[in-house]
């Protein structure tokens, strides 16, 4: 089994290239299935959740291809020939789930599996549920499966998310483009993913409007045609990265970085000491010797501070100058990491959604097991700057999310590898 070991080695300087987003690239690649004609993906991130897509795709009746490495894909759905998603493939990642709208749109019925992925909480799709049903959508749940039906087609319809949900929006937005009439979403979710969709929607025909606000407004159209689509860069992994020089010191660019994805964050890491820089080519963040400031975060919804760096910016508290209260609001048991740079020196108190983080003068390299995606990147991030080496072990959660991180940080200067244990 694969193992990522860090020696922790001090500041680190160069620059660093920002993949295309694997939650967005997840989200387009389902969109094949609204058209006969070929969908063309660029920066496509090079991830383990990327080919299980591509297999379920394929198993629906899908041609996917790889082409410059990885980079780019190329997507066809002349011929939907199956229209069941198995479990199989589906538990093995939430994402799956994105199939049943465009399927249910364009074929009039599908079977999708119930789906899986990270340990971090419920997670329930009722919302994606209800809102087709506002689509005139007949549903069934049986034997962990959803039955769905649209005999006559889905029709426009108003739906208001009772709380906000990035994939409830995407599947709904998705099926919505080729309901017959106006649908109308309120309360959507506004992630930069979110955008990205729409504007590869549009580009393939869809009429929409309001994306990046809280109310979308789509007007359904009879078919969508080909096209190519650049996916947005990933605000994850582009914070993930910009949170390395702000744990150990040094200066990083972020190459393709963008303020306007990762705002909220840029907040707290400037609160905390950090100098964050746009340049033409990407963010550029750098740290001195100071010691970081204590900070307090809570995770929302875009455009609030993301749950999918609240790990992260945990390891910068383990060794910030004084006590630190990160809140998290959008999953329950997030906090799985905390007892693992616990083992590693840190001094955190977990109660509910609250995690009290003490920083302490230093960190000690020490055996740690990854529990879930972020929280494997976090534990890299602190044995970057802990003395002596760490042992990230479970880094098959890391490859879902993060392509070549060895190659990534060891070019700016991080001593990590990969080994088998």
């Amino acid at each position: 089994m694969d193992a990522i070991l860090v020696r922790g080695n001090g500041a680190l300087h160069g620059d660093i290239p920002i993949a295309g987003a694997k939650n967005a690239c997840l989200t387009l690649m389902p969109a094949t299935l609204l058209s006969e004609e070929p969908l063309t993906l660029t920066n496509a991130p090079r991830l383990s959740d990327i080919r299980t897509m591509g297999l379920l795709l394929e198993s629906l009746g899908a041609e996917v291809s790889e082409m410059q490495d990885g980079k780019v894909l190329a997507l066809s759905s002349h011929d939907i020939t199956n229209h069941r998603a198995e479990y199989d493939i589906v538990r093995k990642m939430r994402a799956s789930i994105l199939v049943l709208g465009p399927m249910l749109a364009r074929a009039g019925h599908a079977v999708v599996s119930l789906p899986g992925g990270c340990a971090i909480g419920a997670r329930p799709v009722d919302l994606h549920l209800r809102a087709l049903e506002a689509m005139g959508a007949e549903l069934d749940l049986k034997e962990g499966y959803v039955h769905a039906k649209a005999p006559g087609g889905l029709k426009g319809g108003a739906f208001e998310f009772p709380f906000v949900s990035v994939g409830a929006t995407e599947n709904a937005l998705m099926a919505a483009t080729l309901a017959k009439g106006t649908t109308v979403l309120q309360n959507a979710a506004r992630e930069p993913e979110i955008v990205d969709l729409a504007q590869c929607l549009r580009r393939m025909g869809a009429q929409i409007e309001g994306e990046g606000s809280s109310t979308i407004t789509i007007q359904g159209v009879d078919r969508l045609h080909g096209a190519t689509h650049p996916v947005v860069p990933d605000r994850i992994e582009l914070g993930t990265y910009m949170l390395a020089p702000a744990i150990c010191g040094g200066a990083v660019t972020c190459l393709g970085g963008r303020m306007d994805l990762v705002r909220a964050f840029v907040d707290k890491l400037e609160e905390a000491g950090i100098n964050v820089e746009e340049t033409s080519a990407g963010l550029r963040v750098s740290r001195g010797n100071e010691r970081v400031k204590a900070l307090d975060v809570t995770t929302e919804p875009f455009p609030g501070f993301p749950t999918d760096l609240q790990a992260q910016i945990m390891a910068l508290m383990c060794t910030a100058d004084g006590v630190s209260v990160l809140e998290e609001k959008i999953f329950e048991n997030r906090f799985m990491h905390a007892p693992e740079l616990m083992r590693m020196g840190a001094q955190i108190d977990v109660q509910g959604g609250t995690a009290t983080v003490t920083g302490v003068e230093g960190l000690k390299g020490a055996p740690v097991m990854a529990t879930d995606l972020r929280a494997s990147v976090s534990l890299i991030l602190a044995a970057l700057a802990a003395e002596g080496e760490t042992l990230v072990n479970r880094v098959y959660h890391l490859d879902r999310g993060y392509e070549r991180v060895e190659e990534k940080l060891g070019n700016v200067g991080a001593q990590i590898e990969r080994v088998q244990v």
